[in-house]
């Protein structure tokens, strides 16, 4: 195949573009949930607006290691289905909170893996591109060391990943098989394969 029927990569103006209209899709689909959620590497917290007539009394919360069914008791529920990840249900919360326009239902999930981002809350909704997520670096300061050093390794490895690259632990495999190498150079890795 030659380089010219293959199709050119796209120029940094025309990714930002293209990557600017996915963010506008996602957004648009986001916005039509009947709920806002909002994630950090830990945990998923979302939010429902409510009727102010609605007491806590008339809300249906069930909330599991591996779904959801939320909303007003004898309604389509505002939210029903399955996490793509487990959480902890017992560290997994919801109020009742009244704000300037009625009342929110609040639900706060505790995620069981604290080293991945959710495309979506449930798998039946819209995903986002969870590659483009950017936490926050005064969250990444409130880690511990020891889990501030995987997060930023997993994010490095991320951004390695999408520009094609190899990954942290692929390059130092790939240091020491030089290492190796340079030490046994009367040995032939032509035909290495890394993995």
């Amino acid at each position: 195949m030659a380089d010219s029927d293959r199709p050119a990569s796209p120029t940094p103006e025309e990714r930002k573009k293209l990557d600017a209209k996915a963010k506008q899709k996602e957004d648009e689909e986001q916005s039509k949930l009947p709920y806002k959620w909002t994630q950090t590497i830990g945990d998923v917290d979302l939010t429902a607006p409510i009727p102010a007539n609605i007491k806590g009394r008339d809300l249906e919360v069930k909330i599991t290691k591996t779904g959801i069914k939320a909303g007003i008791k004898g309604q389509e529920p505002l939210i029903n289905g399955t996490f793509p990840h487990p959480i902890l249900p017992d560290d997994s919360t919801w109020t009742l909170e009244t704000t300037s326009t009625g009342k929110e239902l609040s639900i706060h999930l505790d995620k069981t893996n604290k080293m991945s981002w959710w495309p979506h809350v449930i798998t039946s909704a819209p995903s986002i591109d969870t590659s483009k997520i950017t936490p926050e670096n005064s969250k990444l300061s409130d880690l511990d060391g020891e889990t501030r050093g995987m997060v930023e390794k997993m994010m490095y490895d991320q951004r390695q990943k999408e520009m094609g690259k190899p990954n942290s632990e692929e390059e130092g495999k790939m240091a020491m098989l030089r290492k190796f190498q340079e030490q046994h150079p009367e040995m032939d890795f032509s035909n290495a394969k890394m993995g």
